[in-house]
């Protein structure tokens, strides 16, 4: 079909962190003042390196290998397994895309904020946390349709816009992710009149380049610049979850409503990772670590991973 989006069009943007590097450490205390904590926002979970990234790379060798190009995001790191030179990779530090009054940061909200700035990035993208999988072989056409706009995809709350108004009311005060997405979605409905209560699945999402960077410059231009100095994250700080609602709101995307068998989240915490991974068979999935997992807890992730993805992928040193 004329217009079909190419693949040599769409890369693959991961953010990555060691937390377990003394160096970074150091830094990160001497920044924000702590370490890490029992809170949402300072958790071990939110920096902790399980080697998740090594097992996502082999399963976007297996099941996406058509994307041009994987950008790795980090804070002066990298992995000591990766292949550096590869082809396909390339290592962005966050100097080379934040701005200087933003580092440094620990905050993937503001992070992400800049990806569109990646140096050769390519006119789409796709964006993953190296906690997020492929599950099946997937093409383009998964992610964007024929004329290259991206499937935005969301998962759909009992109630819909009343969900979190009534949670709201027993827990007094909302966590502080989706606080930040609903703030997001309200701020959509204040500049578009539209209103989407379906929140972000967490999993790997879809953008076109020109589209983000416009949203980052000109619509949320004044949100995003009062979180810049957040190092760590805060209540208030935008979420890029506005940037999928807006593209929906102006007609630059597509609404896909998705549930456990497209698009699952296992939490670590809860254990039998296989026995939920294969209950539901999703294309997408990711691990989620949190203030409730413990290091006994993330000691089950690498051997699940391991009998998922046990193929060495040409991004990986050999010996490593």
């Amino acid at each position: 079909m004329q217009g079909r989006i190419s693949p040599d069009d769409i890369d693959l943007v991961y953010l990555w962190v060691d937390g377990s590097d003394p160096k970074w450490i150091e830094k990160k205390h001497r920044i924000t003042g702590n370490f890490f904590d029992d809170s949402e926002v300072n958790n071990k979970g939110r920096y902790v390196n399980n080697d998740e990234l090594r097992y996502s790379l082999r399963s976007v060798e297996k099941y996406v290998p058509w994307v041009r190009k994987i950008f790795i995001v980090t804070d002066d790191q990298y992995p000591e397994w990766l292949k550096r030179d590869h082809p396909k990779i390339q290592v962005v530090d966050h100097k080379e895309i934040l701005p200087e009054e933003a580092l440094p940061c620990f905050n993937s909200s503001v992070i992400e904020y800049f990806l569109y700035r990646i140096p050769d990035l390519a006119d789409r993208f796709l964006f993953a946390n190296d906690d997020m999988f492929f599950n099946k072989p997937l093409t383009p056409s998964y992610f964007f349709d024929d004329l290259g706009l991206p499937y935005v995809r969301l998962k759909k709350q009992t109630f819909g816009k009343w969900h979190y108004r009534l949670k709201k009311l027993i827990t007094k005060r909302l966590g502080q992710y989706i606080s930040k997405v609903i703030e997001g979605a309200s701020l959509v409905e204040k500049k578009f009149g539209s209103y989407y209560s379906a929140i972000p699945h967490h999993n790997v999402d879809a953008y076109v380049t020109a589209d983000y960077g416009y949203a980052v410059e000109q619509i949320f231009q004044g949100p995003i610049r009062q979180s810049l100095k957040s190092h760590i994250r805060q209540y208030g700080d935008m979420h890029r979850s506005a940037f999928g609602y807006y593209v929906l709101a102006v007609g630059k995307g597509h609404l896909k409503l998705v549930g456990r068998k497209e698009s699952l989240r296992l939490n670590i915490y809860k254990r039998k990772l296989m026995k939920r991974l294969r209950r539901y068979d999703p294309p997408l999935f990711c691990l989620n670590d949190s203030q409730r997992v413990s290091d006994a807890d993330r000691a089950t992730v690498k051997p699940f991973l391991e009998e998922l993805f046990p193929q060495r992928s040409s991004f990986e040193l050999s010996g490593k």
